[in-house]
């Protein structure tokens, strides 16, 4: 899953980043609303974690310039105001979810997780695409009974190719959604979880088109 951070409060900033890391999240962050509106716009992300008090541009005006421009990914806003008027204001401009300071990472985390299943497959936790069924909530890939062993990064490859089923999905999506450039600079690490999960899976589910990319059709 990748996120975007936009918290202009450092140490509230670095640990969120440093936490989700280590739970196999991909992690861009800005520490104003001004770099927050640019990468929100710029980028695709599976969901926002917006600060509600910035500088130069306020969480609130942020979120109303994404909406208005129909971007609809999940937003979840933090924030010290606790007043009801002030959640029914973020409710009202297009927030998905809010949290007030100070609160746990591990509700955060919940959280977050909660919006992209909500959003990313809203009919059921299971899917089935061509032979394979793959639970969500556990996230669990099944052939015929038979558990399919993924790494956190090839399942998450996997769920990306299926939320854009029937696309071609080129590197550079894969990239910029899966991968930091710090890990792909001097690697092929793209190329490497591909073929370990056209192995682990077949390279029918997972078709590769030379010059376009890859695409699960179902």
């Amino acid at each position: 899953m990748k996120l975007l951070i936009i918290e202009d409060d450092e140490n509230i900033l670095y640990l969120l980043k440093d936490g989700f890391e280590e739970e196999n999240f991909i992690v861009e962050t800005a520490d104003s609303g001004e770099d927050g509106l640019y990468l929100a716009s710029m980028h695709n992300y599976d969901v926002i974690v917006l600060d509600w008090m910035l500088p130069q541009i306020s969480g609130i005006q942020i979120l109303e310039k994404l909406r208005n421009q129909n971007i609809n990914t999940p937003i979840i806003m933090l924030t010290a105001k606790d007043e009801v008027k002030n959640k029914v204001e973020g409710l009202k401009h297009g927030a998905d979810d809010y949290l007030s300071k100070p609160f746990s990472f591990e509700e955060l985390q919940a959280r977050i997780e909660a919006l992209y299943r909500r959003t990313s497959f809203k009919s059921s936790n299971t899917i089935q695409i061509q032979n394979f069924t793959i639970d969500t909530s556990k996230k669990i890939v099944t052939f015929k009974d038979q558990i399919i062993d993924l790494s956190a990064k090839e399942y998450e490859l996997l769920m990306f190719l299926v939320k854009n089923k029937n696309s071609y999905v080129s590197k550079f999506m894969i990239e910029e959604q899966l991968w930091t450039s710090e890990e792909i600079r001097t690697s092929n690490v793209i190329e490497v979880t591909i073929f370990k999960l056209r192995k682990k899976l077949s390279k029918e589910l997972i078709k590769n088109f030379k010059g376009l990319g890859y695409k699960i059709e179902a």
